[in-house]
């Protein structure tokens, strides 16, 4: 089974950054690798997420937040710049296996039910 470790949360002011990694048990070669967000009070959404060499980003994250894979080290980053109070929240890294099923890309609505492996999430807070 597939082990994930969320590190690199914590407390920042808007407008500044964090880098979330994701620290897998084994390689990551045949695994669709997402990270999701949780609010209080609201669903778990999928922010960013990486497959095979393309990579996604829900529409309040382009242009800020970055998802990169390290298949040396079983890794995978996010870098978030330009925080603001709405990318408050836990963050869950999660992984598919793409052997054989179709993942669902992880910002369409309702795909955290495709992902089988989950870290136990970091907490985000930007806030002044």
């Amino acid at each position: 089974q597939l082990q994930l470790v969320e590190s690199g949360g914590g407390l920042v002011q808007p407008g500044g950054s964090l880098r979330l990694s994701c620290q897998a048990s084994e390689r990551l070669d045949y695994y669709a690798v997402a990270w999701f967000r949780q609010a209080p009070g609201e669903e778990r959404e999928g922010v960013s997420c990486i497959v095979g060499t393309r990579d996604y980003y829900r529409n309040s994250a382009k242009d800020r937040f970055t998802v990169s894979r390290d298949y040396g080290k079983n890794t995978v980053d996010l870098q978030m710049n330009n925080l603001t109070p709405e990318d408050t929240g836990l963050y869950y890294c999660a992984a598919a296996t793409v052997i054989g099923q179709d993942v669902p890309l992880c910002i369409a609505p309702g795909a955290a039910s495709g992902y089988s492996s989950w870290g136990r999430g970091v907490q985000v807070t930007v806030s002044s």
